[in-house]
């Protein structure tokens, strides 16, 4: 089996090389100086390089008709050629959405609306997405046979995709933006949704506020947010910001454990770490549940 691995690195050859797999970083270090203009030139963006050997082929079924969706299980995402799924999703339901997809990005954009998932990925040429983003598009259900190593798709009569003008309040886009930007500038988009998720996974649980206006200026226990004290939560924020709220606004999470951050290069106050139980590292900060 071939070893998927997504390389980033940028223009500055003065940054480290950083190669991962599936998420984790397998190598981290330095770039050396004879390689640096070679470097620099190559790898200017994300490369994403999948071999067929790296896949496994899953059967499909559209409302228990078999169809061939040229569908293939990664780890334990199943990922679907964007091209055939659209085409057959359209037909099974007699409607059809435009989608934007992006190489890298770990979200589909549709009506307005950001769907979250696993990172889209090009295989053999081909732009192939999650297939629980694509499915949601077309209101349809998603099954796993283990046993057939396939997947199952139920569509709903007369589902009607909600457009974002609809969907998302604006009240809620407008502070989960913000508290976003202003807690994870320079992270990672999936460090920005984890911000996000934090401020969701409060408003879920009876500890906290229930609206996201509560839990970001919550003052019980003192300020829980230090941008709502230093006043950055009043910035303008970036567009990624805005589109990482807007995925977690659709119900993208990569934790609904976490329920508290910090950056433990800056912490001044060690009360998580040593009160909470750790949940995972993301970009610079530490989430804890």
């Amino acid at each position: 089996m071939s070893v998927c691995l997504f390389i980033w690195t940028c223009p500055d050859p003065d940054k480290p090389v950083c190669l991962k797999y599936h998420e984790r970083t397998v190598y981290n270090m330095p770039i050396p100086k004879m390689l640096k203009g070679l470097i620099s030139a190559a790898l200017t963006a994300s490369i994403l390089a999948f071999s067929t050997s790296a896949v496994e082929p899953v059967h499909t079924t559209i409302n228990n008709t078999p169809v061939d969706m040229d569908a293939r299980l990664i780890g334990q995402t199943t990922y679907v050629s964007y091209e055939s799924a659209s085409s057959l999703f359209s037909a099974a339901t007699g409607s059809s959405h435009e989608i934007s997809v992006v190489a890298g990005e770990n979200y589909i954009t549709v009506s307005g609306r950001y769907l979250g998932g696993a990172e889209n990925l090009i295989i053999d040429g081909a732009l192939f997405i999650p297939i629980r983003s694509i499915a949601e598009v077309y209101g349809a259900s998603v099954s796993w046979d283990d046993a057939t190593r396939s997947v199952g798709l139920t569509t709903e009569s007369g589902y009607e995709f909600e457009s974002g003008d609809s969907y998302y309040r604006d009240d809620e886009v407008y502070w989960l933006s913000r508290i976003i930007n202003a807690e994870s500038a320079g992270e990672p988009m999936t460090g920005k949704i984890m911000v996000g998720n934090v401020v969701l996974n409060r408003v879920r649980h009876d500890d906290f506020p229930n609206t996201i206006y509560g839990v970001i200026f919550d003052s019980k226990f003192g300020v829980q947010f230090t941008p709502t004290a230093n006043g950055t939560i009043y910035n303008a924020p970036t567009a990624e910001s805005v589109i990482a709220a807007k995925i977690v606004l659709d119900g993208y999470t990569l934790s609904r454990d976490a329920l508290y951050f910090l950056n433990p290069a800056i912490a001044t106050s060690s009360w998580i770490i040593e009160n909470r139980s750790y949940v995972t590292t993301v970009g610079n900060h530490d989430f804890y549940s």
